[in-house]
């Protein structure tokens, strides 16, 4: 069955629709399981691990073995800032962001109502991500991006899965906008994470937290947040979790924008449920610019709900937190990955979070998403000859 968030009216879940017909609002699936977790012992570490959550036909399934991500434990950039720190690192995801979770699931639901035809708008990584499971799937695959404002590892990815890429002239907003006419015209179907199923499959994120951890939740899980869908999928996952009785508590959600793309951070410094979007968002972080998410009212939620939090940072303070955990823990994100970072390292100062709390930062993407940033952020090769007598004058000099 799926819900509307707000006026609570119910569909079908055969029926193909995106926004509740008598308000306007998003939509989610409501499942309701009862297994024991002793059920998911022995299985394979994907996210199809907890299929039993995943409200869709299991015989349709389309997967590239997504999910069950590292859970490092960072000592280094942990003990620095007085937190136990845990990442989650959905960059080892198989097109490199936590965007393959939900697209199987998504996908999958596609296969199960006999579409042909899938799209999305996307600032990279969700177009990525369609293209590689669309052709997994065998469906045709229409992606619109904002012209010059995708990092090139993303859009080589989604024009090398053959996908039919279109540059739009205008922002991120307004490609959506577009596709999901095409959409309500029945013209393809829809996966980006205004589309229910979607967020079905990031909610796997907060399983895989809770499992790591022993079925005990954190104090605090730490993510970007760009389109809003991930915060809300994760703090979704963890309350069926609890609901099921597998967990006894729940975690802050705190979401992290960057601040030239804030309208959710914004919204919460005011207690506020409705966002005033960002006509013109920009970030060096691609993958949040985004100045209309679709998904935040669940998001605010998220956060309410949960005692949660949301701040901002600046692309200087995301570039930094990129760099030192790499260097640190040998971790590395794109740019968008870092806020949660950033983030954690400012609520740290700012006395919000407090010293020994039990942190989780989700990390979305891998550094080679964008590479022009990495390498931007590098120095340059040293050049010298093949002469051992240099290399070791330059070893000795740089001890």
């Amino acid at each position: 069955m799926i819900e509307c968030v707000s006026c609570k009216a119910k569909y079908d879940s055969d029926e193909i629709i995106y926004t509740c017909e008598k308000c306007g609002a998003v939509l989610e699936v409501v499942v309701d399981v009862d297994v024991s977790k002793e059920t998911f012992d022995c299985r394979k570490d994907t996210l199809w691990k907890y299929k039993e959550f995943m409200p869709v036909d299991e015989s349709k399934i389309v997967s590239l073995d997504e999910g069950g991500t590292p859970f490092c434990k960072c000592e280094k950039l942990g003990k620095d800032l007085g937190v136990e720190l845990y990442v989650k690192v959905e960059g080892s995801n198989p097109t490199g962001s936590f965007k393959d979770r939900g697209m199987s699931v998504g996908m999958t639901k596609a296969m199960e109502l006999g579409v042909d035809t899938v799209g999305c708008a996307s600032t990279g990584n969700t177009s990525a991500s369609l293209a590689a499971y669309a052709a997994r799937a065998g469906l045709r695959c229409i992606v619109l991006l904002p012209s010059g404002k995708v990092a090139l590892g993303k859009l080589a990815q989604a024009m090398f899965h053959g996908a039919e890429v279109l540059s739009v002239n205008g922002n991120f907003d307004e490609a959506l906008d577009a596709v999901t006419q095409l959409a309500l015209e029945k013209h393809l179907y829809l996966l980006n994470s205004i589309n229910p199923y979607r967020l079905e499959g990031q909610k796997s994120i907060g399983f895989e937290i809770v499992h790591e951890l022993g079925w005990n939740s954190p104090d605090r899980i730490i993510l970007p947040v760009g389109n809003a869908g991930n915060i809300s999928a994760i703090w979704k996952g963890i309350t069926e979790f609890h609901n099921a009785g597998y967990i006894s508590n729940k975690p802050m959600m705190t979401g992290i924008q960057a601040e030239g793309a804030s309208p959710i951070a914004d919204a919460f410094r005011k207690n506020a449920m409705d966002i005033i979007p960002v006509k013109n968002p920009e970030t060096i972080a691609t993958a949040i610019r985004i100045g209309a998410p679709v998904s935040s009212i669940k998001a605010l939620r998220a956060i309410y709900d949960s005692n949660g939090y949301s701040e901002t940072v600046t692309d200087d303070e995301i570039l930094a937190a990129q760099l030192e955990l790499a260097r640190k823990e040998g971790i590395g994100v794109e740019p968008a990955s870092a806020a949660s970072i950033a983030g954690l390292k400012k609520l740290v100062n700012d006395g919000i979070v407090d010293k020994g709390e039990q942190v989780v930062c989700v990390v979305t993407g891998h550094l080679l998403k964008d590479p022009n940033t990495a390498i931007e952020a590098s120095t340059e090769p040293i050049e010298i000859e093949a002469d051992v007598e240099q290399l070791k004058n330059i070893l000795l000099k740089n001890k």
